[in-house]
């Protein structure tokens, strides 16, 4: 391994690597062993020991060591990789700039194409902090990150008073998992939720300023969106998702609530009733809460039969009236 990566020039590396194999060794000694000059040894010493690669004692001469290796290369590494972020960043800072400056001179660059995973994160995540008014957005598979991850600041942005209002596809809401640990706690901080069978395209609208939507839904094809600022096509996907809205079926909590008898239906319950309100077949609620089939099916009757319903709708609108949705 070429250590020259790390920032260490070919003579400083082959001083380090003798020192390695021979510790206790004055300047000189290494110097002989390195075919260099002792002052060019000294030297090179001396910065070895300013960068923690190597120890020096006291004593005329004094005498070095290496360093123990893992411990001094980890460092280096360590420090190139921190080099390297900033750097990163730096390049994300100036992308910033340079986008800004292009939209200035030529406002007609209404669309940008990203075509980085790390840049897309970054992108929503900036428009939702960004979003002062409302945060729209159409949810479903394929993702990017894992549902949820942003969940903390989703929160905090609607208790701060942004709005947010999602509509999920039927896949999304069936996602294991996601109703308890994200839709849940997001529409009882304040998230207005609806769902749909299907939605079009994944898109994220912050106010009426920026949009995101993939480049494609199919796999994979979400390593590349398109950011969309103010322009018709904004306008277009705004009419989209307002259209969208009218039709789609509300989503309500799914936490404990207080029925008309004072009874509290159990977690589970509260989540069936939501996934056969938003019109999830027996097979994606089962793969939503981790049960078979059989299991799914069983719930369901059960359900129904306290509510005396003879059917789904029937027993949504029965929920309804007694509190639990």
């Amino acid at each position: 391994m070429k250590l020259n990566v790390l920032g260490l020039t070919d003579e400083t590396e082959r001083v380090y690597t003798a020192l390695v194999g021979q510790p206790q060794c004055t300047a000189s000694e290494l110097a002989v062993t390195c075919g260099l000059t002792a002052a060019t040894a000294g030297r090179l010493l001396s910065a070895l020991v300013r960068d923690g690669l190597a120890t020096r004692t006291a004593g005329r001469p004094p005498r070095f060591s290496g360093t123990v290796p893992d411990v001094a290369v980890a460092a280096l590494i360590d420090e190139q990789q921190h080099r390297l972020d900033e750097a990163r960043s730096l390049v994300h800072r100036l992308m910033e700039s340079y986008r800004e400056a292009a939209r200035i001179t030529h406002p007609e660059m209404a669309v940008e194409l990203l075509t980085d995973r790390d840049d897309i994160s970054s992108a929503v995540s900036r428009m939702t902090a960004d979003a002062r008014r409302e945060v729209r957005a159409f949810d479903r598979p394929p993702y990017v990150d894992r549902p949820g991850v942003n969940l903390d600041l989703q929160i905090q942005r609607q208790r701060s008073g942004v709005s947010h209002r999602v509509i999920y596809s039927q896949e999304a809401v069936a996602w294991p998992g996601r109703m308890t640990s994200d839709i849940g706690p997001s529409i009882r901080a304040g998230e207005k939720a609806r769902v749909r069978p299907e939605l079009p395209l994944k898109l994220v609208i912050s106010d009426n300023q920026v949009a995101i939507i993939p480049f494609s839904l199919a796999a994979g094809g979400q390593s590349a969106a398109y950011l969309i600022h103010q322009s018709p096509m904004l306008v277009a996907l705004e009419s989209l998702f307002e259209g969208e809205w009218e039709r789609a079926v509300a989503l309500a909590d799914a936490g404990p609530q207080a029925g008309d008898n004072g009874t509290q239906p159990d977690d589970d319950t509260h989540c069936l009733l939501e996934l056969l309100a938003a019109g999830l077949t027996d097979a994606a609620i089962a793969r939503s809460q981790g049960w078979s089939e059989r299991t799914t099916q069983r719930r369901i009757h059960r359900l129904m039969h306290e509510l005396g319903a003879s059917t789904r709708f029937q027993a949504s609108l029965t929920a309804a009236r007694r509190g639990w949705l």
